[in-house]
């Protein structure tokens, strides 16, 4: 019944965008392989309603042995969109010297080095007609940073936008798209966000599907506008 059907996989979907970029693409009729660090009911839900079409896997996406063997269970798949949704912001402090070098290497470890293992290893299930998607923020833009203020959690974004345009120059034939999903009214952007999840999520996947089959790394924002690096 599911053989035939365009395939997601979704990293860091227990929760917010992650688990609304699920929610989206079981609505528009996808196969969805969904990962997450612990039980949420919310996945459980949406398995038991979706009809065999979500797949729920556990995975800390700065586990190396995980992600290996995450990649060897999948090997026989082939995946129309590899998603990577993780990332954490804890170091709040504004200034990185007064934040930890514990705290530091934690950040930089799940939301950059965390995320370009999962794309080296999943990326040769991606055909050419696919899209690899990573969630990066505007606050990664260096060009951008006229403002400072979360001094860690820019340096994270900037770094995994750095890493994925290596990867981009290495692994040309892929399309890869570098997402801002905006401000969004999540545990991590707050309440006073100017978007909710299903705008955010909407308007992502209608970018994704615009960059399937185009090669080369682009750096969007959920509306589809460039972002300067």
């Amino acid at each position: 019944m599911t053989k035939n059907l365009r395939t997601a996989l979704v990293v860091g979907a227990s929760r917010g965008l992650g688990l609304g970029l699920v929610r989206a693409y079981l609505a528009q009729g996808w196969r969805v392989i969904a990962t997450r660090r612990g039980a949420t009911k919310e996945l459980e839900a949406l398995s038991t309603a979706a009809g065999g079409r979500l797949v729920i896997e556990t995975l800390d996406v700065t586990d190396e042995a995980g992600i290996a063997a995450l990649r060897q269970r999948l090997e026989s798949e082939t995946l129309d969109l590899l998603f990577v949704s993780a990332g954490v912001s804890n170091a709040k402090t504004a200034k990185a010297a007064d934040v930890s070098t514990e705290a530091f290497a934690s950040e930089m470890v799940t939301n950059a080095l965390g995320p370009l293992r999962i794309i080296e290893a999943f990326a040769s299930l991606v055909p050419a007609s696919g899209v690899i998607a990573a969630m990066s923020s505007i606050l990664g833009s260096v060009s951008g940073n006229t403002g400072g203020g979360n001094d860690v959690y820019r340096a994270s974004k900037a770094a995994l936008n750095s890493l994925l345009r290596s990867f981009s120059a290495r692994n040309r034939e892929h399309s890869l798209v570098v997402l801002h999903p905006g401000w969004v009214r999540t545990d991590m952007g707050g309440p006073n966000a100017a978007i909710d999840i299903d705008q955010s999520v909407a308007g992502m996947a209608e970018v994704i599907a615009s960059r399937a089959g185009k090669p080369g790394c682009v750096y969007l924002d959920y509306r589809g506008k460039p972002i300067d690096w």
